[in-house]
């Protein structure tokens, strides 16, 4: 059996290494539990934010790498039980000169461009706390952001707050900032997701997901990523386990 997976670029969750495959926590965990449920070959598309449920919807892919779990994608898509809860993060230049530490920060500067992708849960949370639309930089994925703010064409990058402090560490002029998950950047859960038409995968997956998340195996392979306690645990307190 043969399993397709999407990906996008966006460390330390999932990104294409120097060798030309794909990487990261997220790709270790989809090869070990589709290996665990009998897949002999895995394939991967890397495509664009924007493309994961259309392109899983349609048939051109199998399933997606995790990404954050809402009501309004589950009525497109199936997705698996919860493997990490993460909470925003901002991207900002060294020093963080204007002090975005919020959303209602961005949103109480005039002077304030924050960067988006479209599609992604943090363009809600973005104008839910009053950020406007003069204030939003739209970009296709996390490097043409990182580009931007270099250039000076944004103040801060929204993101997941462990995706920007892996950006962060890869360059020394950019400091990764966590949204208090007491304002808008509230912590999500993620997961893969299925076509609603692959019932039988999805079942699989999951059964494989309650056994094998929270082992041993697991922490230490998420742990090489920056994963800590917090963002594991966080998910394995409420998947239930099969009996």
């Amino acid at each position: 059996m043969k399993v397709r997976i999407a990906y996008i670029e966006e460390p330390p969750f999932y990104w294409t290494g120097e060798d030309g495959r794909p990487t990261g926590a997220d790709i270790e965990l989809a090869e070990v539990v589709l290996r665990a449920i009998g897949v002999s070959a895995i394939g991967y598309q890397r495509t664009s934010f924007a493309e994961f449920l259309p392109g899983v919807q349609e048939g051109r892919w199998d399933m997606n790498v995790p990404i954050f779990i809402t009501p309004e994608r589950g009525q497109q898509v199936d997705f698996s039980v919860p493997v990490w809860t993460i909470g925003d993060g901002f991207l900002v230049r060294s020093g963080n000169p204007k002090a975005l530490t919020s959303y209602e920060a961005v949103a109480g500067r005039a002077d304030a461009r924050l960067g988006l992708i479209p599609a992604q849960v943090q363009v809600d949370s973005a104008k839910a706390a009053g950020v406007r639309d003069d204030q939003i930089v739209l970009f296709k994925d996390q490097s043409e952001a990182i580009a931007a703010m270099m250039a000076g064409r944004i103040d801060a990058f929204a993101a997941t707050a462990l995706g920007n402090r892996t950006a962060a560490r890869a360059h020394p002029a950019l400091d990764a900032v966590d949204v208090d998950a007491g304002k808008s950047g509230a912590e999500l859960i993620g997961g893969f997701s299925f076509s609603k038409s692959n019932p039988g995968l999805l079942q699989a997956v999951n059964t494989e997901l309650r056994r094998y998340l929270g082992t041993s195996d697991h922490r230490a392979r998420v742990a090489k990523y920056g994963f800590t306690s917090a963002e594991i645990d966080g998910v394995i307190a409420g998947t239930p386990r099969d009996a």
